[in-house]
């Protein structure tokens, strides 16, 4: 890359500072919106260093690691990819994993290869389903080569028992997962029955929540229906309670579905959430071995512009479900994207149970007039409402949908739509990022209790193989603010993670992508520095200063020293007796500039979210303000300034503020050359070091950035150091006596190679 135009290079600028240049010219002149940065980031590399992170993957190859069962009350997590079944400890990933290699057959490898499918990504056996069967097996399903399969899995009654192996023959596993492993397949065990949201035959067009693994009849979605179903991908299931009465829990479906117009042709995407009864048999005359209680609405995800348009993220990638006291407390966390022609990016919507029961509770969606718009159900209403499920609160004295009258089962043929959209808590995201250069694909809650309240911790996967810890704080009464609170890039290469999952009661959070499964702690509270100031400011509801370092916080820990403040970060007020003021001031530092050539002088926040102040003191002056220009530009990582002159030598300080709490992080005193004593400098006629021997050390080393200066000083302490010690041996050591043998021969020749070193060193510092 260039140079950019109307900068010469100067001759005293360090690598790094050319560096930091260039991306601050870049950052000046990017044109996507600014977007939050993370207070901490640590690479791949750093991780690895860590005592708090953990990789696994079977090969260096894409495995596609996908499907994340946990199961807490064993300590396992059990993990579906490309011919394998793994039982890991959560307590640490790497250690002892149990796996089961259980491929697709040759035939079904070479079928799948002569119909075209893609040999690495398709003509494999894909684990989809990975499902608790009963204490001692699991139920697990996979592509098998596009002919999907099924097998029971016994993992013993207990995990010590290192029990894990195929434990019955192989059966069918069509209608239980879908046939192209590239499709998503979402299920579902209650009480051993499996119920499936996937794709139910080869070409991939018959889309079907189903029911199988069944004493009772299966039972499906009404077939090649797009009132019911539209072309879905499904996303995630869960049961959930409605009510108190057990038989009125109903599972939900979380898809996105492409809607088609009255001529076929394709319009747009939509998210919805579909319910059903689990205990639904199907109809008696209509409906037989279908689904009597399914019912969909809307799910939207958007932001209000202030013309009242909607800028709408239609796309789910991922739920999470975050548990409260009350069954309808339940929160629903969705990750958005949107990748239309206007604009890309992507968002997190919160929605409450209630409003999802709400919603399923109002008006029905109809068709209507000459050009078949929806509008609210005006008519009557069958009863019991479409939608109950038998033997609830609501409907004690029908056991079986079997029993549902006639209307009842025709209406809900006829009108499975809502007329109501769900919206998110306050109507508006609540992460919402546009223009950046990834988007999310992943996202697991957990609710933490800190000193001032119970805040939602947010881990947000991202395509780049990376994990954002989001923390959203109300800042007025309209808008909420998000801080990312560190940043982790768990795969090296920049792999999408495809799953996170949670444990609560291990603080651990692990993470999927094709090439491995990561495991890493919920709280990192040393990444924040060793400065009361610094662990307050990071707002992190895990830690907290105790006094000496910033730890994990604990709800029923003492008191007395702990310092945390989560709403609103002050260290003035909660640092006041940890040496507050040894924060504030820099340690000074000279740097060279040369006349009418451009410097930079380097200055890197403690944290994103400080704004940055330049100041400047000339001799024999106060301080002032540094009055930016053109010529001299205030970037995120310093100040560079354009065609240095004598008159901007002087003491510069950068001041950050972050929640009214200020310090100097940097102190550098510019010192102006001239082209006179540069020429000198560059003067290639001389020795390289005549002009060195003839300056003053302290000179010499005033002409390295500061980091270079640190690193010199350094070498030179180290050196005299040893050189002290080695008098020091030399004083106790007697005096040697006469050589003799082999060692007498070698000193002539040890004497001769000592004569032949040059005498050209460096001038001593």
């Amino acid at each position: 890359m260039g140079r950019p135009e109307g900068l010469a290079r100067p001759p005293l600028v360090s690598a790094v500072a050319l560096s930091l240049l260039a991306l601050s010219l870049l950052s000046t002149g990017a044109s996507s919106l600014p977007q939050p940065l993370p207070r901490v980031f640590l690479s791949f590399e750093d991780l690895q260093a860590s005592q708090s992170f953990e990789h696994y993957s079977i090969s260096d190859k894409a495995m596609d690691y996908r499907i994340l069962q946990m199961d807490e009350d064993q300590d396992r997590m059990y993990v579906g990819c490309k011919d394998h079944v793994l039982s890991m400890d959560i307590n640490n990933i790497t250690h002892g994993t149990l796996k089961v290699f259980w491929p697709a057959s040759t035939s079904k490898i070479e079928e799948c290869q002569m119909a075209g499918k893609d040999p690495t990504h398709g003509c494999g056996n894909f684990i989809r389903v990975v499902q608790p069967y009963n204490r001692t097996h699991l139920f697990m399903c996979g592509s098998g080569a596009y002919s999907p399969v099924c097998v029971y899995i016994n993992r013993g009654r207990r995990p010590e028992e290192q029990v894990f192996h195929i434990d019955s023959r192989t059966e069918s596993g069509k209608g239980r997962c879908s046939f192209n492993p590239q499709v998503n397949t979402v299920s579902v065990m209650l009480n051993q029955e499996l119920f499936s949201g996937m794709y139910i035959d080869f070409m991939g067009t018959d889309a079907a929540i189903f029911r199988s693994l069944t004493k009772r009849n299966a039972v499906r979605t009404d077939q090649h229906n797009s009132k019911w179903l539209s072309e879905p991908i499904f996303i995630d299931a869960h049961l959930i309670p409605d009510g108190t009465d057990p038989n009125d829990a109903k599972l939900y479906f979380f898809f996105r579905e492409r809607l088609t117009d009255n001529n076929g042709n394709t319009k747009n995407i939509h998210t919805m959430v579909a319910r059903v009864c689990p205990s639904d048999i199907g109809g008696q005359r209509s409906l037989v071995n279908k689904w009597t209680t399914f019912l969909k609405a809307r799910m939207v995800c958007s932001v209000l512009e202030e013309d009242g348009t909607e800028t709408h993220f239609d796309e789910l990638e991922n739920v999470f479900l975050l548990e409260t006291d009350q069954p309808k407390g339940l929160l629903v966390f969705g990750v958005f994207t949107s990748t239309s022609s206007v604009f890309k990016g992507s968002a997190v919507c919160v929605y409450n149970m209630a409003d999802i029961l709400t919603v399923f509770n109002g008006p029905f969606a109809h068709r209507d007039g000459p050009n078949f718009q929806w509008v609210a159900f005006q008519g009557r209403i069958p009863y019991p409402r479409p939608g109950t499920c038998p033997g609830g609160a609501f409907t004690p004295d029908i056991q079986t949908t079997k029993e549902f009258p006639d209307d009842v089962v025709t209406f809900v043929r006829n009108h499975p739509v809502m007329f109501n959209p769900i919206y998110p808590v306050g109507r508006r995201p609540l992460v919402v990022r546009t223009n950046a250069d990834y988007k999310y694909t992943s996202v697991a809650v957990d609710q933490v209790m800190a000193a001032d309240g119970n805040y939602q911790v947010l881990f947000l996967g991202t395509d780049k193989g990376t994990i954002q810890k989001v923390i959203v704080l109300p800042s007025n009464h309209s808008l909420h603010e998000d801080l990312i609170l560190e940043e982790l890039e768990v795969f090296k290469n920049q792999a999408p993670v495809t799953n996170l999952r949670i444990s609560s009661k291990k603080q651990q959070l692990y993470v999927s992508s094709e090439f491995g499964v990561s495991q890493v702690s919920l709280h990192r509270c040393h990444a924040y520095g060793s400065a009361c100031a610094d662990c307050c400011l990071a707002r992190d509801p895990y830690c907290a200063w105790d006094g000496l370092s910033c730890s994990r916080f604990y709800p029923t820990g003492k008191r007395r020293s702990r310092r945390q403040d989560i709403m609103h970060g002050n260290p003035l007020t909660q640092c006041r007796g940890f040496n507050l003021k040894a924060y504030r001031n820099a340690v000074e530092m000279t740097q060279y500039g040369v006349k009418n050539n451009t410097t930079f002088l380097e200055c890197l926040p403690k944290s994103p979210q400080a704004s940055i102040r330049w100041l400047i003191q000339r001799d024999n002056d106060r301080r002032k303000e540094v009055k930016l220009s053109d010529r001299v530009l205030s970037t995120e990582h310093g100040l560079l300034i354009r065609s240095v002159q004598l008159s901007d030598q002087g003491l510069y300080y950068c001041l950050t503020t972050e929640n009214s709490f200020k310090r100097t992080v940097a102190k550098i005193r510019l010192r102006v050359l001239s082209e006179a004593m540069v020429s000198m400098l560059t003067d290639k006629q001389q020795s390289p070091w005549a002009w060195a021997s003839s300056l003053h050390p302290k000179v010499l080393l005033a002409a390295f950035s500061p980091a270079e200066s640190l690193a010199v000083q350094q070498y030179c302490k180290e050196r005299k150091e040893l050189q002290n010690l080695q008098q020091r041996q030399q004083k106790q050591q007697p005096p040697p006596g006469p050589l003799r043998g082999d060692l007498a021969k070698l000193k002539p020749l040890l004497d001769r190679r000592k004569s032949r070193n040059r005498r050209n060193h460096l001038p001593e510092v």
